[in-house]
C-alpha cells in the first residue's frame, strides 16, 4: 500500500467514524485544538501531522486503534522454562528445631 492511499484510508477512516457520531468537521477540530481546514486534510487524505491524528482519535474515542503499536514484553520459551526450572514444585517437610532445649539467653 503506497503512502498516498494510506493517507486517504486514515482519511476515510476519521470521516467514517466522525458521521456516524454525527459531529461536524468544526465541533470535532475545535474539541481536538486544531482547525477545521486541518481536520478537512486529513479527512482529504493529505499530508497532516501525527500529532493532530491522535488528537482528533482521541475525540472520537478512537485511540484504541493505536493498541496495535503497542509492544508487549515477550519471555522466550527458553527463558520462561529456566523460570520454570527454579520454581518450587513441592512443599518441604516441617523442619525440626535440632537443639529445643538451648538456652536462648533470656
Amino acid at each position: 500500500m503506497s503512502d498516498v492511499s494510506l493517507m486517504k484510508t486514515i482519511g476515510r477512516f476519521v470521516q467514517h467514524h466522525r458521521l456516524q457520531q454525527n459531529r461536524a468537521q468544526g465541533e470535532v477540530a475545535k474539541s481536538a485544538g486544531i482547525s477545521r481546514s486541518t481536520l478537512s486534510l486529513m479527512e482529504r487524505g493529505e499530508k497532516t501531522n501525527l500529532n493532530s491524528l491522535i488528537q482528533v482519535l482521541r475525540v472520537l474515542d478512537l485511540l484504541h486503534v493505536m493498541d496495535v503499536f503497542r509492544i508487549e514484553n515477550e519471555i522466550s520459551p527458553i527463558e520462561y522454562a529456566k523460570l520454570q526450572k527454579n520454581k518450587r514444585q513441592r512443599a518441604s517437610g516441617k523442619v525440626e528445631d535440632p537443639n529445643p532445649n538451648d538456652d536462648l539467653g533470656w
